[in-house]
């Protein structure tokens, strides 16, 4: 089963070279991608200004559920998501079919005790990362972007109240209703788009840093993905 610890660490890859591969092409193929740590400040700086563009978007260019991390566990990313996130586990039967089990979902600080209650939310929503560039991205692509569970900031349990209230909206047009947690969601918001290289329009990048300016403390942690 998926240790809750596996989703939030980076993903790290070694490819295997042939030795008649020059080393400095095989240090380069084989360098795993370095996880980044800083403040939110300097986080959104990093975070390139460009216009959104929604033409051609469709939500099956974005291949989900899939079968997981663990592709022996009957699982989809969905349901693991839910083993993971859960503060009380839930039974699992034949299928993966989930029952009891207790969920905190921080956008609105609801616990839950049914997962049929729950959406697995895109912490950046799937139309967005179209919008922000996953547009010109490959199927394969938008499919590991779909079902990202190496970093835990992807990928959120929550009532599908406050995930269908958010819809495919950035900072600009919502936030959660709790305010206490307006930090650590920009803060994964910030990590999302430069995990995956993604931009963000004028009007995202300007609320961004009126809600960081009471985030001070705030740190963002992302692995970029190659």
């Amino acid at each position: 089963m998926i240790k809750n610890m596996a989703r939030g660490l980076a993903a790290l890859s070694l490819v295997l070279t042939p030795l008649a591969v020059p080393a400095t092409a095989q240090a380069a193929t084989s360098a795993p991608a370095r996880a980044e740590v800083l403040a939110l400040a300097d986080a959104m700086e990093l975070v390139q200004i460009a216009d959104e563009s929604r033409a051609g978007y469709q939500r099956d260019s974005f291949k989900h559920w899939n079968t997981g991390l663990d592709k022996t566990d009957g699982c989809n990313t969905r349901a693991e998501v839910l083993l993971d996130e859960a503060s009380e586990a839930p039974a699992v039967a034949t299928g993966c079919k989930l029952s009891g089990g207790v969920w905190l979902s921080y956008y609105d600080g609801q616990e839950v005790a049914d997962p049929a209650k729950l959406d697995i939310d895109h912490m950046v929503p799937l139309a967005e990362a179209w919008d922000s560039g996953a547009s010109a991205w490959t199927p394969t692509r938008r499919e590991a972007y779909a079902n990202d569970q190496d970093a835990a900031t992807s990928l959120v349990a929550v009532t599908a109240r406050s995930n269908r209230a958010k819809a495919d909206r950035d900072p600009a047009e919502w936030m959660p209703p709790l305010p206490d947690v307006h930090c650590r969601y920009i803060g994964e918001w910030t990590a999302t788009k430069l995990r995956w290289g993604l931009t963000a329009d004028q009007a995202e990048a300007d609320a961004l840093k009126v809600y960081a300016e009471a985030c001070e403390t705030t740190v963002v942690h992302y692995t970029p993905v190659p």
